[in-house]
């Protein structure tokens, strides 16, 4: 306080000087001024957690099925062109909608970061927490049509991720039942025996190549070397990978529809609120309204 800040010395004394007392303040850092954690604690809870987390996951789940099903696409086509179809006529239609789809990954990674970011952005102003940190709200009819647009256009998106999700496990399945081949053909029990020749992978039975291809199948030892091949190894993993990060997706929007649901509903019982305190406002007012014109009119009287 200002009235102990101060020091005096008796009149007695020689000189009348006054020394100056450091109070609690004056000792205290810049960092300890008053307010500073419970803005800190403020700022922290409006943050919607679970549009971030759902956020992150959507980011995680897109980069990985874009990211690494590209690269899988273009070592599909290699081992393609290198073994299965060497003529590039037989071909031609595969590598022309391989390519298509690549075009159409980058389209869905360019499109999912800018929803993403718009569906954290609704979670940060649709949570009650960012709703207190603003102090009085007020919701509008516009704000609900979003919102509900927010719910449809994600239950849309998450249909057809599912879709994605079971297209992506295909070439999974191809893979696989290549890589067991050659894992039979590397058993000890078939090894070095004449019948390893005729275990063999007609890729053309998936349908991905016309049955005019040539050669179109592939037996024994060149089967093998085929799965020790680096393109081999490496697309089948990134397939795997890719399969993984579309099912993430798939958990992201489902994630996505809870919480846009629930703050759908939100906004919906906050407006119904909002009327109510608007309607008791009204009264009240026209309330005080007539009791002051009844005072009035008493006070002429008199």
């Amino acid at each position: 306080m200002e009235i102990g800040r101060y020091h005096w010395m008796y009149p007695g004394s020689k000189n009348h000087q006054y020394h100056p007392v450091p109070t609690q303040g004056d000792r205290a850092g810049p960092l300890s001024s008053p307010g500073c954690f419970e803005c800190c604690i403020k700022c922290l809870g409006g943050v919607p957690y679970a549009s971030l987390v759902a956020t992150i996951l959507c980011f995680s789940g897109v980069a990985l099925f874009c990211g690494c099903g590209h690269v899988a696409l273009a070592g599909t086509v290699a081992i393609l062109e290198q073994h299965f179809s060497t003529n590039a006529s037989d071909h031609a239609l595969l590598s022309e909608v391989i390519q298509l789809m690549q075009y159409v990954i980058y389209g869905i990674a360019s499109f999912f970061f800018l929803y993403g970011i718009i569906l954290l952005a609704e979670g940060f102003y649709t949570t009650s927490a960012v709703k207190e940190l603003h102090g009085e709200f007020k919701t509008t009819a516009c704000g609900r049509c979003i919102s509900g647009m927010f719910v449809f256009l994600t239950y849309v998106l998450g249909v057809a991720w599912l879709g994605v999700f079971g297209f992506s496990a295909v070439p999974v399945f191809m893979f696989y039942n290549i890589w067991s081949t050659c894992e039979v053909i590397k058993s000890p029990q078939t090894n070095g025996t004449a019948g390893v020749e005729q275990i063999c992978v007609d890729i053309r039975q998936y349908g991905i190549i016309p049955w005019n291809a040539f050669p179109g199948k592939i037996c024994g030892s060149a089967l093998e070397n085929i799965c020790n091949t680096n393109e081999f190894y490496m697309s089948y993993h990134l397939f795997i990978v890719a399969c993984a990060g579309a099912g993430a997706t798939v958990i992201a929007l489902i994630h996505f529809l809870m919480i846009l649901s629930s703050n759908w509903a939100y906004l919906k019982d906050a407006s119904k609120m909002q009327a109510y305190q608007d309607i008791k406002a009204k009264e009240e007012q026209e309330l005080q309204d007539i009791q002051s014109r009844s005072k009035e009119q008493l006070n002429s009287y008199t």
